[in-house]
């Protein structure tokens, strides 16, 4: 499975954005590295999230293997996107 982010359109946690970690029929998996850990991922439907399939050249510098991400590159990649969006 390739990188993806999503962002939430729906719930408490709207506008945030996850990295997809598992998928399951109408089910994603997210996590965010701080409340939502690899260990623990949220389960959220597909039809509440906004998947985000233009990552920024930048963000993917962040990770060169997805199958070794882990919670402190969560974290970064989450950090560089945000970062990048908000210059836009």
């Amino acid at each position: 499975m390739d990188l993806m982010l999503a962002k939430s359109k729906a719930g408490h946690d709207i506008k945030k954005v996850y990295v997809v970690v598992r998928e399951e029929d109408e089910y994603l998996y997210l996590a965010n590295g701080t409340t939502k850990l690899l260990s623990n991922p949220k389960k959220k439907k597909k039809i509440h999230l906004q998947l985000i399939k233009n990552i920024p050249s930048e963000v993917l510098d962040e990770i060169k293997d997805v199958s070794a991400l882990d919670d402190v590159k969560i974290k970064r990649i989450l950090k560089s996107y945000n970062r990048r969006n908000e210059d836009v």
